[in-house]
């Protein structure tokens, strides 16, 4: 597909026309070129082009080869579009003067850089439609579509660029070209849309309705741009590939239309900066003379506070401290946002300056006392000011420092000696001493004298504080008068601790002597009191003892030993009536002299009463324990019946028991008989030890009955019923494993053609080389056993022989596993050699067998069997349903993978031992 925006424009193949300012394109191919479609689409635009500008002349066209034969609206076109004179035309009809107008308006084509090739004025004259629209498309590129520049492209690629960049922010549009990417509608409304959103709601429209939305661009366009329209929406759509030239001729009117829009745009953006710049120039005058203006205000309100030194005000140093935190405050706080504002200002000055410069504006003049050099000198007054007060501070801080000193000297010794003196008159006028004991009443005395002593110590402090207050007085210090009245009060306190603490010290030393002699009673009270109430809680133990006897002789001790604590029982009483009598004897001092016992014995927590009370319970306790012994003996007496009545039975069971596993053991190792003898005594024995489970289960009957009496030893008996049930279980167990074993073996000698002289001589083998007598060998006893009877092992081979023994590696060998290998060794045996051999024999001695010498030699069961898993044969000599006997033969001892029957498992043959089938040795194969 070509448009032409080429160095060559080719329109039909009958003329051509060559822009110095159009590109190469791609060529159409001729029957696209001759598609009536695309010439009625480009008579209609053109026709409406044309019309556009015609009637800014006051007429237009009907028929575009007709109207223009002349010459005469030709030319009109021309000087309407280019705005130029054109040569007057001439006045006749003839056809020389048709020609000739018509040359004029070539001539002026060509004189705007257009060569015009096979073009003529004769081919317009006479009506030709295709020369005719070529010269119009001719006109069309030259005057509204070479002066579009987007970006350095021109021409075609700049109306495609603006038209790109105009609807890239709309969905479903996509510009590529000027044919299809214009058939669904939505490039030609996002365009109306992005200039003009007032006119359409692009959110509304539909891809799937193309002819809706070509007629809404249309409409818009015609009633609202001033664009007429050129295109048929049906012509388009139905269209595979609408004409290009005529998309681009109504695209072009699109972009002339919305250019001066984007010019008024331009200008007013220009208009917008320059306005943009001289406001903010006066929003920086404004805000300088702002910032200005309150900076000065501030300093000017600022000098007469750090001016202001009134000492008289100032008497004390908490004052003059807040004076001086207000002016840190105010270096740390108010000052450093003026200092930003101050260096700030100079900044905004400098900048409008800079700005003002830049803009070819006059430079900005502050008002008058607002000048940068202004604010300075202010500022530096404001400085000189702020030093002076600073200095003063400090001079009237180091003045009242050391008043400030000695003041605070007084209130720190007042306050510890007032520290001290707390609660110390309510202490000395305490009678704490009258309920005392008397190691309470000589702590106290000890804590008395020890108080008399930090009392001498702290007469410094008091001489100390009342210096002070003499000194505060001779320094006139403000507070004098609180300093006075808190001095003789610390001095009246003084003397009244004083005359407390004498008085207390007589009270004591009175109590202290009456409280000796209550003392030694209770000391003689708690070394009498302590055994006794230790003899008391001895016997009430013992008397409570949950005791746990097991015969008859251990509760008779019990009962004899109290029989011997009743006989105590009076001459404790009487240490008892000795004990309650001193604590009698402390009451009536007390009553005597007036003194309040504190009730507690300080050598002692026991009372007279706890040794009362628990006499009493000794008393009581004494006939319960008598009752508990009788009935302990009672049952004692019926638990020892029932230890001998299990003893009798379980004396009995137990040695047959042993018996009967000694004689099980010696009939399994005796080698004297046959196996089928073997069998007869074991079933033998069986039976007896079936018949004998009556003896056992009244057996547990009477251990029942122990268990439920709690009676847990049995000295008549070594036997328990544990004993008993395994030694039951392991006699029941042996006879069948026994029975099996024998069962095994007679299958094996059976199976394998052992004779019974083979059999006893294996059997008299292993019992040889069973050292431990438990039915299993060793591997050390096991390959002992073997080189007796004349194996010669190395360790290969015979770990290979344990493999076979032991598959599962628990260490031992059984004797089945013993008698399973020596009949292995010792019975005939047959070899994938001899297999092949036999094989070979049935199919005369040919390298592979027939189905039917396999049906006629073999029984019918093993011929299938053979059929369904031999593989056909694939050597040389092979021919129409051989089967490979040798690779079949390898598979039976495990040399190869047996071929299975259709639906049957794979599963590998071995160990099959020859029977005579037809005279010969075939393998014997189950079924």
């Amino acid at each position: 597909m070509t448009t032409q925006v080429e160095s060559h424009i080719q329109y039909n193949h009958s003329y051509m026309v060559t822009e110095e300012y159009m590109q190469q394109e791609e060529d159409w191919d001729r029957d696209l070129l001759l598609d009536p479609a695309w010439e009625k689409q480009q008579r209609k635009t053109f026709t409406a082009w044309c019309n556009s500008h015609l009637r800014k002349a006051g007429t237009q066209i009907e028929n575009i080869e007709e109207d223009f034969r002349n010459g005469l609206k030709l030319m009109l076109l021309l000087e309407v579009i280019s705005g130029e004179r054109l040569p007057k035309p001439d006045k006749g009809k003839m056809r020389f003067h048709k020609i000739a107008n018509v040359n004029k308006a070539l001539d002026f084509i060509s004189s705007k850089g257009v060569k015009l090739v096979s073009i003529g004025a004769e081919e317009i004259v006479d009506g030709n439609l295709k020369m005719t629209l070529g010269m119009i498309w001719t006109i069309i590129l030259r005057f509204a579509i070479q002066d579009i520049s987007v970006e350095e492209t021109s021409a075609k690629e700049g109306l495609l660029l603006w038209c790109q960049r105009k609807t890239a922010p709309y969905r479903n549009v996509n510009v590529q070209n000027f044919h299809i990417s214009w058939k669904d509608g939505l490039a030609l409304c996002a365009l109306i849309h992005r200039h003009r959103p007032d006119l359409i709601d692009y959110a509304k429209l539909r891809k799937d309705d193309p002819i809706g939305n070509l007629n809404t661009a249309f409409e818009v366009a015609e009633k609202y741009l001033d664009i007429p329209k050129m295109l048929d929406a049906e012509d388009i759509v139905n269209t595979p590939k609408p004409d290009e030239k005529a998309i681009m001729t109504y695209v072009s009117c699109f972009y002339h239309a919305f250019a001066g829009a984007e010019q008024a745009e331009t200008a007013a953006n220009r208009i917008c900066k320059v306005l943009a710049v001289n406001q903010e120039n006066e929003k920086l005058m404004e805000e300088y003379e702002k910032l200005a203006s309150e900076l000065l205000e501030w300093i000017r309100r600022t000098i007469p506070w750090l001016e202001n030194r009134n000492r008289v005000a100032e008497k004390s140093m908490s004052s003059m401290q807040r004076k001086l935190e207000d002016f840190r405050d105010y270096r740390r706080v108010h000052k450093p946002p003026r200092v930003q504002e101050k260096c700030q200002l100079e900044i905004n000055f400098n900048t409008l300056q800079t700005k003002l410069r830049l803009s070819n504006r006059p430079a900005f003049m502050p008002s008058e006392g607002k000048m940068v050099s202004d604010i300075a000198n202010a500022w530096k007054g404001l400085e000189q000011v702020e030093k002076g007060y600073e200095e003063w501070l400090l001079t009237e801080i180091r003045r009242l420092e050391r008043l400030e000193h000695l003041a605070e000297k007084f209130k720190q010794k007042a306050t510890l000696h007032e520290s001290w003196t707390r609660g110390k008159e309510e202490m000395l006028s305490q009678r704490d001493y009258e309920s005392a004991s008397l190691m309470e009443v000589r702590a106290l005395m000890r804590k008395h004298e020890a108080f008399e002593s930090d009392l001498a110590a702290h007469q410094d402090r008091v001489e100390q504080i009342a210096a002070i207050a003499q000194e505060l007085n001779e320094l006139d210090y403000h507070d004098a008068a609180s300093v006075n009245s808190r001095c003789q009060a610390i001095c009246d306190q003084w003397d009244t601790l004083g005359t407390l603490t004498q008085k207390r010290r007589d009270a004591l030393e009175r109590v202290e002597k009456l409280l000796e002699t209550i003392d030694q009673l209770y000391l003689e009270f708690a070394k009498r009191a302590a055994p006794f109430n230790n003899w008391m809680d001895g016997a009430t133990e013992d008397l409570q003892d949950m005791f746990i006897v097991h015969s008859i002789e251990e509760i008779q001790s019990l009962i004899t030993a109290h029989e011997q604590f009743k006989a105590t029982l009076p001459e404790a009483d009487k240490e008892r009536m000795a004990i309650l009598g001193i604590q009698n004897e402390i009451q009536k001092i007390a009553q005597t002299y007036g003194i309040k016992l504190s009730g507690v014995n300080p050598y002692t927590n026991l009372s007279h009463l706890d040794i009362s009370n628990k006499w009493d319970t000794v008393k009581t306790l004494v006939p319960q324990r008598d009752q508990t012994l009788q009935e302990e003996l009672a049952r004692q007496q019926a638990n020892e019946r029932l230890r001998r009545q299990f003893a009798a039975q379980a004396n009995v069971l137990g040695p047959w028991i042993q018996t009967k596993m000694e004689e099980i053991g010696h009939i399994s190792v005796d080698i004297s008989g046959s196996l089928e003898d073997q069998m007869n005594h074991l079933k033998q024995h069986e039976q007896n030890i079936i018949n004998y489970k009556a003896n056992i289960d009244k057996l547990e009957g009477d251990h029942q009955l122990i268990q439920e009496a709690l009676v847990f030893d049995n000295k008549h008996t070594s036997y328990t019923m544990e004993h008993i049930r395994v030694g039951w279980e392991q006699l029941l167990t042996t006879i069948a494993r026994t029975i099996n074993e024998v069962e095994n073996q007679i299958l094996t000698r059976d199976a394998k053609g052992i004779s019974q002289e083979q059999m006893n001589e294996f059997r008299a083998s292993f019992n040889h080389f069973d050292r431990k007598r438990n039915g299993m060998m060793d591997p050390d006893d096991f390959r002992a056993c073997l080189i007796s009877m004349g194996y010669d092992l190395g360790e290969v081979e015979f770990a290979r022989i344990m493999t076979l023994v032991d598959p599962n590696n628990t260490g031992v060998v059984t004797f089945q596993a013993f008698i399973d290998f020596m009949t292995r060794e010792t019975a005939e045996t047959d070899t994938a050699e001899q297999v092949v051999a036999s094989f070979k024999i049935l199919a005369s001695d040919k390298n592979y067998i027939t189905v039917e010498e396999l049906r006629r030699e073999l029984p019918p069961e093993q011929a299938e069997y053979c059929i369904s898993r031999m593989t056909k044969y694939s050597g040389a000599d092979a021919v129409s349903g051989a089967l490979d006997y040798v690779s079949f033969s390898s598979a039976l001892y495990g040399e190869s993978d047996l071929q299975p029957a259709p639906g049957a498992p794979r599963c590998p043959l071995q160990d099959r031992h020859p029977l005579p089938i037809s005279g010969r040795n075939v393998p014997w194969i189950p079924s």
